[in-house]
């Protein structure tokens, strides 16, 4: 048999190979788990803005924020500049992701907000650095790219959580502490019932049943936007969860269809959404006369998979936030509407 054809038929059965002079065939794509140092009152924390700028104002609000978590902040001069939307070019914000890595006195890098940009800087991300320098790395909705694309590249656990200009309520506060600095196995996520934000539908189970597998997902429009691409969710035997904010009915439709079709849910252990906020069909310019709404697109989409399936957690673009670990066994409760850690996600 030819030798290249040979190589390419072992590597597509996902197996690690030994070959002459020590050399391994490996599923692209899986790397052994990496997990953060746990962070400590005191630590130093590095904002960065790897999608859209930020303004003077924000970036205060931003220090402020971290500063009253307990820890000092640095950043660097990049951290205001502004291209466009962007806060900075591709290469410029690339650069000082990686030079925060890289930065023996940061304990953790905190992403100041997300806005639009950061999947067009993983191509440039130098990830040997990402894996030989591992630290907690927090943010969500755009910063969805940078999670997928660093967990797949490297294997390093991040985290789907506030950024820095966010909300740090109590029970935002709460997650974070229990998840960051003060770690447990068999941490539960409850839901917030506090009332801070506009949920119409509850918590609502759509399928029930209980599943454990790997936490994955994010932001649902930088997840669809990722398929076909290298950096591409892995879903098999994994628990996706998925938030999203300003998008029609219509909208949420046509990229859960997209998922689906994709193959995205076939093999996956569960879903877990957060509230998805203003996203129902626009009472002053509405895109269509008649609509569905959004739990109704939920339930048609979603309502006849055979794996648990919950909307309305407390995770997203809402005030009340859980702080979610990409890459790490957990078990999803549909009847109690419940995500537990099955291991610490730092050391």
């Amino acid at each position: 048999m030819n030798r290249k054809v040979f190589l390419k038929k072992i590597s597509a059965t996902g197996f690690a190979l030994p070959l002459a002079g020590n050399f391994f065939l490996k599923e692209v794509g899986t790397h052994p788990t990496i997990k953060p140092a746990k962070l400590s009152n005191g630590d130093t924390i590095a904002l960065v803005t790897p999608g859209s700028y930020i303004t003077e104002d924000e970036l205060q609000q931003s220090i402020d924020n971290v500063q009253q978590l307990g820890f000092n902040v640095v950043y660097s001069n990049k951290l205001l500049l502004q291209n466009g939307y962007f806060s900075a070019t591709d290469s410029e914000r690339a650069n000082d992701l990686i030079d925060m890595f890289r930065r023996k006195d940061v304990s953790g890098i905190v992403c100041a907000r997300g806005g639009y940009g950061c999947a067009r800087i993983l191509p440039l991300l130098d990830y040997e650095v990402i894996k030989s320098n591992p630290k907690v790395f927090i943010g969500y909705s755009d910063v969805t790219a940078l999670h997928l694309g660093i967990f797949k590249k490297t294997g390093l656990i991040t985290f789907h959580g506030p950024v820095a200009a966010s909300t740090f309520n109590d029970f935002t506060k709460e997650y974070f502490d229990k998840v960051l600095l003060n770690p447990q196995k068999d941490t539960v996520f409850i839901n917030s019932t506090s009332g801070e934000d506009e949920n119409i539908y509850g918590v609502t189970t759509l399928v029930n049943g209980v599943a454990e597998g790997i936490l994955t997902g994010g932001n649902l429009s930088i997840v669809v936007s990722l398929i076909g691409t290298e950096f591409d969710i892995e879903t098999k035997n994994k628990i996706i969860f998925l938030e999203e904010i300003g998008e029609e009915p219509y909208r949420i439709d046509r990229m859960l269809t997209q998922m689906i079709q994709a193959g995205k849910f076939e093999n996956a252990a569960g879903i877990a959404m957060g509230t998805f906020r203003n996203c129902e069909s626009k009472l002053d310019n509405p895109s269509f006369e008649k609509s569905l709404t959004l739990i109704e697109v939920l339930k048609d989409r979603l309502g006849n998979l055979k794996i648990p399936v919950i909307y309305g957690m407390s995770f997203g673009h809402v005030k009340d936030k859980f702080t979610l670990p990409i890459g790490i066994n957990v078990k999803q409760n549909a009847d109690e509407q419940t995500i537990t850690l099955l291991e610490s996600a730092v050391n």
